[in-house]
């Protein structure tokens, strides 16, 4: 397997630390708040990644973050009134609800920064006893430039940042391009800890830092996030962690490119801002899942409802396959594979093949899907007059290893429709064998309204539900 770093910006061979073992940070959300389309990319995306290395043999450990300290859920707790605590609580129930609903599996790990308030001190006390931090007021800052490769996640350059850099007001940096380690209670309302340096709480980038180091140690295989966290939060978490460990921090950086919404950037004040809660209202969270892996994760991807209609179409397809595999299973012809079959189930290994192919080539998803829908067709075109039990059973054994990979039709196979459905379904059959076809035509447009198809089949009646 191929992974495009960005470290050294080129695809290089996925090399674990130790063989047939994976370790991955992602960083997660910052829970003060229903998390938005843009944050599910790398949800998914990632979520993806552990799956596929699972598939590819690796024992993998997936290490996913809560920022549960930060200035947005202090905020938020004032309007709320109640505390930081309660706020984080809240929020983080309210993403496993909605990382459920895409498919995200929960991580091995979801450590939270209000945990590893003792551990971040000893780190931020290492970094001051090796001289590559200082305190100023009960704030403790990083000495940017004692970090001689600082910009090398980025590709900026030390003095092209200085430039633009300023010192906020309340500040007391040696150098405007030093940022936060600790920082000094201001407020008696707000979320504090005593540590050497007076009451305070942690920056943001050292969270990431010390949590990955907690549970995956001083270097991890993949470190990875949305594009957006290269410069400053990875850069800073580089500097900060090779400075006090001593060691590389990751061996390979992965991110996410941007959403945009109708090819616009997304923004509050354009009222193009939308959370995963809000999507779920009109699309399923796997219709969702299979629109963020439809492109390549590292490009740009435009968010619409065209887009989003695309994307429940060809979902349609695959849970059409499935159940028509499913309905061969039941109805299909017993006894042995047709030389027809084993040609197709060797053609099915071909697109098997391709889809390892691109999986390998930096997670192409986008790829990966389109060898999945070939293989649907030459399924379809096997099962169209009718097939056997046993190859309808391999069929679907072998797309389904595919699909789940990707977080797909991961829903029961077989479906319940519900004493009522079933009722409709049967009473429609009795009316096309007494030939009162008007009956049979309203049950069936009955059943269409909510959702359901009826495909007659030399076999018997095959009962397709619509996705959302």
């Amino acid at each position: 397997m191929k992974i495009y770093n960005t470290l050294t910006r080129q695809k290089e061979e996925f090399v674990p630390i130790k063989e047939g073992e994976a370790s991955i940070y992602v960083c997660g959300p910052t829970v003060y708040n229903f998390f938005h389309i843009g944050n599910a990319r790398p949800f998914v995306v990632f979520d993806t990644l552990r799956n596929y290395l699972e598939y590819r043999g690796y024992k993998v450990k997936f290490v996913q973050n809560f920022t549960d300290v930060d200035d947005k859920i202090i905020n938020r707790a004032r309007e709320e009134g109640t505390s930081a605590p309660e706020v984080s609580k809240k929020y983080i129930a309210e993403y496993f609800k909605d990382a459920k609903a895409l498919n995200v599996r929960k991580a091995d790990v979801h450590p939270q920064v209000s945990n590893h308030i003792d551990k971040i001190i000893d780190f931020i006390k290492t970094l001051v006893d090796k001289g590559y931090a200082y305190e100023r007021d009960g704030d403790v800052y990083f000495s940017t430039r004692k970090f001689p490769e600082y910009g090398k996640l980025s590709g900026q350059n030390i003095d092209d940042l200085e430039s633009g850099a300023r010192i906020a007001i309340g500040e007391v940096k040696e150098d405007p391009l030093d940022f936060a380690l600790w920082k000094a209670r201001k407020t008696e309302d707000e979320i504090a800890w005593d540590s050497p340096w007076g009451k305070g709480r942690p920056g943001w980038h050292i969270e990431c830092s010390v949590m990955s180091k907690t549970h995956l140690g001083d270097t991890i295989d993949i470190h990875a996030g949305g594009q957006d966290l290269q410069f400053p939060h990875h850069e800073n978490e580089i500097a900060q962690s090779e400075c006090c460990n001593g060691v590389p921090f990751a061996h390979y950086w992965m991110h996410n490119g941007y959403i945009t919404i109708d090819n616009e950037k997304m923004s509050k004040s354009k009222g193009n801002f939308f959370t995963v809660r809000d999507i779920l209202k009109d699309y399923s969270g796997e219709v969702i899942r299979f629109f963020l892996l439809s492109g390549h994760y590292r490009s740009p991807i435009n968010f619409s409802d065209t887009l989003m209609e695309q994307a429940k179409s060809g979902l349609e397809r695959l849970h059409t396959c499935r159940e028509n595999l499913n309905f061969q299973i039941k109805e299909g012809k017993a006894g042995e594979l047709s030389k027809t079959e084993k040609d197709t189930l060797k053609e099915l290994e071909t697109y098997e093949n391709e889809f390892v192919s691109s999986m390998d080539d930096d997670l192409n998803t986008a790829d990966g899907i389109s060898a999945i829908f070939q293989m649907v067709t030459a399924i379809n075109k096997e099962i169209a007059n009718g097939s056997s039990k046993a190859f309808a059973e391999k069929a679907l054994e072998k797309m389904m290893t595919l699909c789940s990979v990707l977080g797909l039709l991961q829903d029961d196979e077989e479906e319940d429709f519900g004493e009522d459905i079933m009722k409709l379904v049967n009473e429609r059959q009795e009316a096309r064998k007494s030939k009162d076809f008007k009956r049979a035509d309203e049950i069936r447009d009955k059943l269409s309204a909510r959702g359901i198809t009826l495909k007659d089949t030399p076999q018997g009646v095959q009962i397709i539900r619509e996705i959302n």
